[in-house]
């Protein structure tokens, strides 16, 4: 094996947007960088040859003998650190970070962190909305968006950070101002030994931190570690000081803060009782960073939400069609079903995709109290089928046209359609943007 070189010689690995940020960050502090990807031909490879021709990059697989030349790597999220060449590496004693470790050394204004397994992209959204009306200047990256890096340039007032369990596996300490994992359901158990190896990553994300926003409905939201951080919690029908929660009454559904009603929910223009919860979060992190809660009302009132996320799509002859394609692992889809059965006869659910090793047996449950029916594609359409275990009708599709087609004969007049795979789009799209398109496009060619 190569002997470990300065700690000023460090490698890249994987390109794309944030291994082109990571370059771009660390020549500009003088450092000596080089890059590795497994792909023959990755994205951002044309820039880089072009905007950094003196930085040595090897493609088209991974190298042991040179990894161990380095003794810091620098390791984009979407490739695991047990990956033979990087666990190699870091055995030698080099150091393994990431983008968000970078960062976190280098920022110079509040961070606010949000993760979870299901609304952190609404949620980070919506805070930056926030912000926003409140008159804050914001800069909103990470998983969405910007690459954190490319972020510092922008010298904001505070950074809004969505963050997954990939980024966090290699962030020392974020040291937030606020911090939040919203929930924590099976995802990502192709990557991941165990869901507690899964947690633990996104744990991570309150170390250093100093305000911790807590889900009162998901024990998994708690801090591990909380004796130095301050808690500020949400969740539905737990009024109490210093808490936001909900209450019913006659003029319907309302959120609350302490004993006070602040909004009823029926002035919001997002759907479904999980995207009350992900407003309850989003003010909790607003209050939390200190802004005005009167402001924050006006804002959450106005958002209406994002693509591909419980998408209204349009209504054909009594039944509505809903896009959720972003609704990427079980407990999305799950949360769906729950929150957009109120208010209808029935769902008909288009699901399946690559499951990445997760277990689909929480479907069954919210399936047989919601749905008429199930249409199921992809990959792991069988696994689904069988974790259903005949409690309604299911049918397979082997496109995205051929499964709307099958949903809109089997939905009845005050039904809803909903996409909500449940499941990873890659075994037959190009990303969930190209299958929630695809599914827009077969209903309005009804």
């Amino acid at each position: 094996m190569a002997v470990i070189a300065s700690d000023r010689r460090t490698l890249v690995v994987g390109l794309g947007k944030t291994g082109l940020s990571c370059v771009r960050y660390l020549t500009g502090l003088g450092r000596e960088v080089s890059v590795a990807d497994s792909r023959a031909r990755p994205p951002g490879l044309e820039e880089l040859q072009q905007q950094w021709p003196e930085v040595d990059v090897r493609t088209g697989g991974f190298e042991p003998e040179w990894f161990c030349s380095f003794n810091e790597l620098v390791v984009s999220p979407g490739i695991a650190v047990s990956e033979p060449a990087i666990a190699a590496a870091a055995e030698l004693g080099a150091v393994i970070r990431g983008d968000i470790d970078l960062f976190a050394e280098a920022a110079d204004a509040p961070i606010i962190g949000i993760t979870g397994s299901n609304g952190k992209t609404t949620v980070t959204t919506l805070v930056g909305e926030l912000a926003q009306a409140c008159g804050i200047n914001a800069a909103v990256g990470g998983n969405i968006g910007t690459p954190v890096l490319d972020l510092l340039e922008a010298q904001p007032e505070v950074y809004i950070l969505e963050l997954s369990s990939f980024q966090l596996e290699t962030t020392r300490e974020l040291n937030a101002d606020v911090a939040t994992v919203l929930n924590v359901s099976d995802d990502h158990m192709d990557r991941y030994p165990s869901k507690m190896a899964y947690y633990q990553a996104k744990q991570r994300i309150f170390r250093g931190a100093r305000n911790a926003v807590v889900n009162l409905d998901d024990a998994l939201s708690t801090p591990m570690a909380r004796d130095t951080l301050n808690f500020i919690c949400y969740g539905f029908n737990r009024i109490n000081p210093e808490t936001f929660s909900t209450r019913e009454d006659d003029e319907g559904l309302w959120i609350t803060w302490g004993l006070d009603n602040l909004l009823n929910t029926k002035n919001l223009k997002l759907a479904g009782l999980h995207n009350v919860s992900n407003v309850m979060a989003a003010l909790a992190i607003g209050h939390a960073a200190g802004w005005p809660l009167d402001v924050m009302l006006g804002a959450a009132c106005e958002f209406r939400g994002l693509p591909h996320r419980c998408e209204p799509v349009e209504t054909i002859d009594g039944v509505e069609f809903i896009n959720d394609s972003k609704g990427t692992n079980v407990g999305a889809t799950v949360a769906a079903l729950d929150s957009l059965a109120p208010g209808c006869e029935r769902i008909v659910l288009i699901a399946g995709g690559d499951g990445k090793g997760a277990d689909f047996e929480p479907l069954a449950r919210p399936v047989a109290e919601h749905c008429r029916a199930v249409v199921l594609i992809g990959r792991d359409a069988d696994l689904i089928a069988g974790a259903l275990d005949g409690s309604v009708p299911v049918e397979k599709a082997d496109s995205m046209a051929q499964a709307v087609g099958l949903a809109a004969k089997l939905a009845c007049s005050g039904d809803r359609v909903l996409l909500s795979p449940a499941c990873a789009s890659f075994d037959m799209f190009s990303g969930y943007e190209d299958r929630g398109n695809q599914f827009r496009q077969a209903v309005e060619g009804l």
